[in-house]
């Protein structure tokens, strides 16, 4: 079961029988908790592959993802586990700031892209989007100082030229991620994290090209269902959306019931008989 995250009263209820669902997709920094059921998604028959981000960014920015050379270890571990075509690297957003300079992004990406050779083929960028509520966490930041670099077409063909160069060093295929710039030019072509030429490729699923119209213009991705939920992550990274405070965080995690439908709190309250025993409508997640 899955609420609305701009109103909880709106709840569907979406079937995860192997038979309505076609892909799983996973959003990740840190899948370590979740490899060792891998082998009990295998045998019910789910099919599935994961957008997993490194960036190596400053405490300051990072608060609490894992460390840069753990992460890394993480993602071999698991490419090793389903398959290096099954693993898509992200690296995003990409935050231009005075603690992660132009010369400090190449640095990173560079040195992340040579420990991940031959454990994905693809790796996907987006460059940072200054919502409010982004904004006001990023100057809670002490002493830091960033800027839009899609602002600043010099240094974005800049940068996204030396990534598109690494990336090919390492053979990685590089796309961007819902981005309205074009850097084409320099190699790097619009990307879909929800990628039916991917899922056809890897699992032989032939699936509707139709774009998802729930998403945003910039975005390529397919029809899908999702079943996340806003303030729930622990990672504490100043520039993301999906996280308004640490406090929203912790109180969300203290609602968790593992034997709920939903990922944060019961069912009190809700009438089930009222929904709908199965809303995936395109099956895929």
């Amino acid at each position: 079961m899955a609420r609305n995250p701009f109103n909880a009263n709106q709840i569907r209820n979406v079937s995860l029988h192997p038979d309505d669902v076609d892909v799983i997709v996973f959003w990740t920094r840190s899948p370590n908790k979740l490899m060792r059921y891998l082998p009990e998604l295998d045998v019910i028959g789910h099919k599935y592959y994961f957008q997993y981000t490194i960036t190596g960014y400053p405490r300051a920015i990072e608060a609490a993802v894992p460390k840069p050379h753990v992460a890394i270890k993480t993602f071999v571990a698991l490419s090793e586990m389903i398959g290096s075509d099954k693993i898509v690297w992200r690296y995003d957003p990409v935050l231009l700031s005075n603690q992660v300079p132009i010369n400090e992004h190449k640095r990173l990406f560079s040195k992340i892209a040579s420990n991940l050779s031959g454990k994905t083929k693809r790796v996907v960028i987006s460059f940072s989007d200054f919502y409010q509520k982004t904004e006001r966490n990023l100057n809670n930041v002490e002493g830091l100082n960033y800027s839009d670099i899609t602002q600043d077409h010099e240094k974005l063909l800049e940068l996204s030229k030396h990534m598109a160069v690494v990336a090919s060093k390492y053979g990685m295929e590089i796309k961007s991620c819902a981005e309205n710039v074009d850097i084409d030019s320099v190699g790097i072509q619009q990307g879909k994290c929800i990628d039916e030429t991917l899922i056809k490729d890897v699992f032989g699923l032939s699936l509707s090209e139709k774009k998802d119209k729930g998403q945003r213009d910039e975005c390529g991705c397919i029809k899908s269902v999702d079943i996340g939920m806003y303030n729930t992550c622990l990672h504490e990274c100043s520039y993301c959306y999906a996280t308004f405070n640490k406090k929203s965080v912790i109180n969300n995690m203290r609602k968790h019931d593992v034997n709920s439908p939903f990922l944060i709190g019961g069912v009190e309250g809700v009438d089930l008989e009222l929904l709908m025993p199965n809303d995936a409508q395109g099956n895929l997640f």
